[in-house]
């Protein structure tokens, strides 16, 4: 049985629809007519309803999303040019004029660069003020005076003051905490006494010369080595025997002196001894348990062997009586061929030879004087 053929744009011609009475609601031909006509001149001649005929009205979107961006700056709803005044009030987006600053007390000509900025020129200008001293600035106390003169430590020069021993101008001073000036002249017992700056050396001593500063006998000693190479009165720190080599410190500072000498402080000390047999097991333990002395029992920190024929041996203590390094090994029956310092109070001999000296450098000092 033959299929019957589909209707619509599928297949076959579409049936034509009569006049304007279209159940379909399709236009007629003389509507499209009527269309292409108006499109041509631009005027309206549909046969249509007037309902049809009018302009649609204007959709106002209620959304954020579908709003209309507007063209121009006179579309703009309020709110945008709200945000306009609030950002030009700030004045991000106005260009201002340029206005010369007014400087006092420099002159016109002259040209701000990076090293004439306002920030260095307030510096240079609180130093002037900061650089006005007072009458009483330049007055120091007199036991600093006395020692930054090399006398001695400033709790010594309290002593010395309170026994009267100290005159100024003529006038024995016995008040702690009297200032003098810079023109004052300070004796002690008859002798003028002159500040000076503090002054520190480290010196590498060689074999055959004394800790001291003069010798009766006229034998040589420390101050000899540095001769007049150094205007201050300098003194050694410590002692060390004629025979015995290292390190060495010398200075004017009363009270750096007092500190690395007094045993409270404990200041590091290592030799290098050389004994003239290997020390024994015994020996040994011997040392490091405390070989007891006239002054009382001496205790090392440690003890080491440094080499193969068990000769040569480390020691660090921090005791500094007299001869102590020589005293522990005498008393178990040992002799010390050579002894020498090569550690003290945290400062080596690297780079210093044998007789030579040197200044110390401003970071050794100061941990000298935090030394602990």
């Amino acid at each position: 049985m033959p299929r019957p053929k589909p209707s619509g744009r599928s297949g076959g011609r579409r049936r034509p629809h009569s006049g304007s009475g279209n159940s379909r609601g399709l236009r007629s031909k003389s509507d499209l007519t009527a269309k292409k006509e108006a499109g041509r001149t631009g005027k309206e001649t549909s046969k249509r309803s007037p309902q049809f005929t009018k302009e649609p009205p204007e959709r106002k979107f209620t959304t954020r999303g579908s709003r209309r961006k507007p063209n121009t700056r006179e579309e703009q709803t309020p709110q945008f040019s709200r945000q306009a005044e609030k950002k030009s009030s700030f004045g991000r987006f106005e260009k201002k004029p340029y206005t010369k600053r007014e400087r006092t007390g420099e002159p016109e000509t002259e040209k701000r660069g990076f090293f004439n900025k306002q920030r260095f020129r307030r510096k240079e200008s609180n130093k002037e003020f900061t650089g006005k001293k007072t009458p009483h600035s330049d007055k120091i106390r007199l036991n600093k005076f006395i020692s930054n003169s090399g006398v001695c430590s400033r709790r010594e020069a309290d002593n010395l003051i309170a026994m009267g021993l100290i005159s100024v101008n003529g006038k024995v001073i016995t008040e702690m905490g009297y200032k003098v000036n810079p023109g004052d002249v300070v004796r002690y017992e008859s002798k003028v006494l002159r500040a000076e700056k503090p002054v520190y050396i480290l010196m590498n001593k060689p074999k055959g010369f004394l800790t001291t500063t003069s010798d009766p006998q006229e034998r040589n000693t420390v101050m000899h080595i540095i001769g007049s190479a150094v205007k201050e009165r300098v003194y050694p720190v410590g002692r060390l025997d004629r025979n015995t080599t290292g390190l060495l410190l010398l200075t004017n500072d009363g009270d750096l002196a007092e500190k690395l000498s007094h045993p409270s402080y404990n200041v590091k000390k290592i030799y290098k001894v050389e004994l003239d047999k290997p020390l024994t097991k015994a020996d040994f333990q011997k040392v490091l348990d405390g070989i007891p002395l006239e002054e009382g029992r001496a205790m090392v920190d440690d003890l080491a062997v440094v080499s193969p024929d068990g000769k040569t041996i480390g020691v660090e203590l921090h005791i500094g009586w007299n001869r102590v390094v020589r005293r522990i090994f005498e008393a178990l029956g040992y002799q010390v061929v050579k002894l020498d310092r090569t550690v003290y109070a945290g400062l080596d001999k690297k780079d210093l030879p044998r007789g030579e000296w040197r200044f110390l450098k401003q970071d050794e000092i100061i941990r000298l004087k935090h030394y602990k």
